[in-house]
């Protein structure tokens, strides 16, 4: 085989596999999501929306956004794979932080009528093979500064 039929194949093989290793990503992360909300909802929450995006800015996104006991939630879904290197809670990085927020500040502006409070958590889902998976509950995460006006 030439050379550039070698280096085609191989660029024709690396999209395949990625295509499918986004695939593979999408399809976890819509698990963890069915995970979480479910979790959730036997705490009690209510679940509101689901993957809601800011039809003005569509990279602006939350994971749900639920009511507890009156309280709006927004919360931020990681899937992890068992002894993954990063954790879910750590993978909430500053930038990632500062996307949600202003996607929580989009979502609220929408609103007709304003929370009493809301607060940011994160739900951590741990796939594991051959076993449920673990869900673990970080609830009011430090992304509203303390003297945050809405």
């Amino acid at each position: 085989m030439t050379p550039t039929l070698t280096r085609l194949k191989d660029r024709l093989l690396a999209l395949v596999t990625s295509r499918r290793q986004k695939a593979e990503k999408q399809n976890s992360g819509a698990f963890g999501e069915r995970q979480a909300a479910d979790f959730l909802k036997a705490k009690g929450h209510k679940i509101i929306a689901r993957n809601w995006r800011n039809p003005s800015d569509r990279r602006e996104e939350i994971d749900l956004v639920c009511d507890d006991a009156g309280i709006l939630v927004f919360v931020e879904v990681k899937t992890r794979a068992a002894g993954a290197l990063v954790p879910g809670f750590y993978a909430v990085n500053p930038r990632k932080k500062r996307v949600l927020l202003r996607a929580a500040k989009s979502y609220m502006r929408r609103l007709t009528s304003y929370p009493r409070t809301f607060r940011f958590d994160i739900v951590e889902v741990e796939t594991r093979p051959d076993a449920s998976p673990e869900i673990r509950h970080f609830e009011n995460i430090r992304l509203f500064r303390g003297d945050f006006r809405f």
